[in-house]
């Protein structure tokens, strides 16, 4: 009975996993202008908006890049927008985190994709990042 239960947990956790793991980011779905005016803590995200000056979008994706597990899934500096991915170390949850430089505003939408709330990883990330664009 026990052996029973044991394959049965591994069937529904290591193809669970996998899918979370290996599911395609759609940058469609993804990578869209953040939209408002107020900082916002959600409960599966962040939504921050900073006067950063015209180059803050460079700057912060100087950080972004170097944060690890974290790629960028679409967009680009020259294009005002980029939309990155962060995975967690062991499963690889997939977090996403979309930042647009709309003059010398930046608006940083941080948003879970599995479960209801991350813990306050992605506030945390965000904010760490804002930090290191003060002077």
């Amino acid at each position: 009975m026990k052996m029973i239960a044991l394959w049965l947990v591994v069937g529904i956790v290591v193809p669970g996993a996998a899918y979370i793991r290996l599911a395609p980011s759609d940058p469609a779905k993804w990578h869209v202008a953040p939209v408002g005016d107020q900082d916002r803590d959600l409960e599966g995200g962040a939504f921050r908006v900073v006067e950063t000056g015209p180059d803050g979008l460079s700057r912060l994706d100087a950080f972004a890049r170097e944060t690890a597990r974290t790629s960028v899934l679409a967009g680009s500096v020259d294009e005002g927008m980029i939309t990155y991915v962060t995975r967690t170390k062991v499963i690889g949850f997939p977090d996403y985190t979309t930042v647009q430089q709309d003059g010398d505003t930046l608006r940083i939408y941080a948003r879970l994709r599995f479960g209801r709330s991350d813990f306050g990883v992605n506030r945390a990330r965000v904010d760490g990042w804002l930090a290191l664009l003060q002077p």
